[in-house]
């Protein structure tokens, strides 16, 4: 029960980078009877707080008390209760001990033996890009069946006013349908929104429209372009293959002015709840960063957000213009909710390849200008997160990696590969050498089927889960959402244990244990957006980032783990999201 949510001001934030040098340490286990054992008060030595007389000198605002408070630290402690003053844990431990730090002001949150995580981070989303369509979208994040799916769309139809779009952009997949993988029809789609253009982009593999939708964008007719399957008599069916999706998402609607503010609103609202509080946001628009952080001066932004941006090319004409932009680049002038942290996602856009591409096809030319890219963001000392998945993509990159090493060494400025799907053992060995990270997006998770119609056999290890773990190199999970996969992290903490995509097929073969999946999803994420001081655990100094869930992630059967629903989430010592304990 929560006697009250305290509403506390935003502490002083200065700038205050992870420290580059070196690679996190090895985490290793202890007995859970001994981490529970732990006294409160060593964990209290650092902030100045002792347990005598603690609650007359300095009490904390906040208690979460009577929980499973999972910490995540490096032993993968287990505790009570934690204490919170400001934005920050101020004390980890026993119930008992924790209660003698309270005051008279203190409030106190009976979690009723729940567990307690760290908030959730995603390393990689398109974050701000999801704000400006979440109004317009039915999201099928999740969502098994195709009767669940279809009844989401009636629903968003019945309340959205006759003649506005309906779409969503991704984040779904047919193959997850478990009762009907088959593809949507137009007729389907008319049935249940009539009344309404409705367009259900597929990942980025095929796009569902129905007759209201054809029609306003003139595809309706015999002829057109060839993305648009017709049947026999050369009538539309309603999908669209690959080559046009794009095309058509650049002519939907978006929010903007106020209704962007409202859309996004909503998009933080759904982050909480599914206990998410940090991101990488894989492109920060200008116009749209400046309203977060209005949010930030106000105290009203719920989420954190660390930019991955920079100044791409896509010729050589380009990289000549761009380069000496890249020593001008500053990161890390921000604060604990907005930054810009690393260069990316994309250095020079021709080698930017596709989810279901088999093999890359570039050759020298291309590769040499991505290198001298590369080679300005090395010398200005910059981080650097970089789009690659194909096994080829992830070669070619390490050799222009390594010769850019030779001149401007990278071990301490935590370059990364994104996505990762196809990365192998020899990428790892070589990765760890240079001191690289890995941020897998498991778009298995949605795109498994796909993947195994496109990869084959090679789509069993896609992600190789347990030989990345195994490597000892430093990664983490994003989601790549909104698009590309979906967004929600216990639906890919549940892949990464069971393997399963999202309708309960088989699709992988390399899982990983329950406690290696939530670190890459806390603690492991946190060096990923600069921010291990801050975030990825729950100890004493750390902000105070925590998901209350409504069932125990370490012990329920692993079937279960994509079922768990936060009942509270807590950013800063604020409780941003209330289902009720």
């Amino acid at each position: 029960m929560t006697v009250k949510k305290p509403q506390f001001g935003l502490a002083a934030r200065g700038n205050s980078p992870a420290a580059w040098g070196g690679s996190p340490p090895c985490r290793s286990r202890c007995d859970a009877e001994f981490c529970r054992g732990l006294p409160a008060v060593m964990l209290l030595a650092s902030v100045g707080l002792a347990v005598s007389g603690a609650a007359a000198q300095s009490a904390p605002d906040l208690v979460l008390t009577n929980g499973k408070i999972i910490t995540v630290d490096e032993r993968f402690t287990i505790a009570e209760a934690v204490a919170v003053a400001g934005e920050r844990i101020v004390a980890v431990g026993t119930s008992a001990e924790i209660a003698a730090l309270g005051g008279p002001d203190t409030a106190i949150i009976d979690v009723g033996g729940r567990a307690v995580i760290p908030g959730l981070i995603d390393n990689h989303m398109h974050l701000l890009r999801a704000g400006t369509t979440w109004t317009y979208e039915v999201r099928w994040d999740g969502v098994g069946t195709r009767r669940e799916a279809l009844d989401l769309l009636r629903g968003k139809a019945a309340a959205t006013e006759t003649g506005e779009w309906i779409y969503t952009l991704g984040g779904w997949a047919i193959a997850q349908f478990a009762d009907d993988p088959s593809p949507l029809l137009r007729e389907e789609l008319d049935a249940v929104a009539p009344d309404h253009p409705v367009l259900m982009q597929e990942s980025y593999y095929r796009a569902y429209l129905n007759s209201l939708a054809l029609e306003t964008f003139g595809l309706d007719g015999t002829d057109g372009p060839a993305w648009v399957v017709r049947d026999a008599s050369g009538r539309p069916t309603g999908e669209i293959e690959e080559a046009g999706i794009r095309s058509l998402a650049a002519r939907l609607p978006t929010a903007s002015g106020s209704e962007l503010e409202t859309s996004t609103r909503a998009m933080i609202r759904d982050l909480n709840a599914a206990g998410l509080t940090a991101f990488g946001s894989a492109g920060c628009a200008p116009d749209v960063l400046a309203m977060y952080r209005s949010w930030v001066d106000r105290g009203e932004l719920d989420v954190r957000v660390f930019c991955i941006t920079g100044a791409s090319a896509g010729s050589p004409e380009q990289v000549d213009a761009v380069l000496p932009r890249i020593a001008e680049l500053k990161f890390f002038q921000g604060d604990e909710y907005v930054d810009h942290v690393t260069f990316g996602e994309s250095v020079y856009r021709p080698l930017h390849d596709p989810m279901f591409l088999v093999a890359s096809d570039y050759g020298d030319a291309e590769l040499a200008e991505w290198r001298r890219m590369a080679a300005a963001i090395a010398r200005a000392g910059l981080p650097l997160h970089v789009h690659a998945n194909l096994r080829d993509t992830l070669s070619r990159f390490l050799d222009q990696i390594e010769i850019v090493n030779a001149e401007y060494p990278v071990a301490n400025l935590r370059w990364a590969f994104a996505h990762s799907n196809q990365l192998e053992e020899s990428h790892l060995t070589r990765m760890k050498a240079l001191g690289m990270y890995a941020a897998v997006h498991p778009w298995a998770v949605i795109n498994g089927g796909i993947n195994h119609n496109v990869f084959g056999d090679d789509a069993w290890d896609m992600a190789p889960l347990s030989t990345i773990q195994a490597s000892g190199i430093t990664w983490g999970f994003g989601s790549d959402g909104s698009r590309a996969n979906q967004i929600l992290p216990f639906t890919t903490l549940w892949w990464a244990v069971t393997g399963k995509m999202v309708g309960g097929r088989a699709v992988l073969r390399q899982t990983i244990d329950r406690e290696d999946a939530l670190i890459a999803h806390t603690r492991k994420n946190a060096y990923l957006i600069f921010q291990e001081d801050n975030l990825g655990s729950i100890q004493s100094g750390k902000l105070a980032d925590m998901v209350v869930l409504d069932r125990d992630y370490l012990t329920i059967p692993a079937d279960e783990i994509k079922d768990i629903e936060p009942l509270m989430t807590i950013v800063g010592g604020r409780v941003v999201y209330d289902a009720g304990l």
